[in-house]
């Protein structure tokens, strides 16, 4: 590949219209990979602007990092997402997006009484915390409904390369 090929950092970023800190972010978590020059600077093929758009759309429809990860780690070493993986990714998605409708649904239903949050500040709430003994679910809110907790803590920082 010629070097005129490759895109800068900048590049990536403003045509993909991500911040050139998430672009290497990602490239921390694996999702994304660049060659270097000589001096140290990130090149990236135009391909990875197919990958962003990829990443996009995933996080658009409520998919975790995690679930990104895992969904390009599906695919051949370097090779971009096409029409095809995005259907048969997405198809493997549907049940976790229709939980995630119902689970926002009774969030919708229920949130003029109580939004899943364990608070003891609340005069009158559905979901009764006495004694805060919902701390024992764990951190977070986690009268939540399930289908709308993510966990990205594997994600949290970028592993060292």
């Amino acid at each position: 590949m010629r070097t005129t090929d490759l895109l800068t950092v900048g590049e990536i970023a403003r045509r993909s219209g991500f911040a050139e800190s998430a672009v290497r972010y990602y490239e921390g978590l694996g999702l994304l990979s660049a060659a270097r020059t000589a001096g140290g600077q990130r090149r990236f093929e135009r391909s990875t602007l197919r990958r962003l758009a990829f990443i996009r759309a995933a996080r658009n429809v409520g998919l975790s990092l995690n679930e990104v990860a895992e969904a390009l780690s599906s695919l051949p070493a370097g090779r971009t997402p096409t029409r095809a993986d995005w259907s048969r990714l997405s198809r493997a998605w549907r049940q976790r997006l229709d939980d995630q409708i119902e689970a926002l649904t009774a969030l919708r239903d229920g949130l003029d009484s109580c939004i899943g949050c364990g608070c003891l500040s609340l005069q009158r709430c559905a979901i009764s915390n006495p004694a805060d003994i919902a701390r024992g679910g764990g951190p977070g809110a986690v009268y939540l409904p399930t289908g709308l907790r993510r966990d990205d803590s594997r994600l949290a920082s970028p592993s060292p390369r």
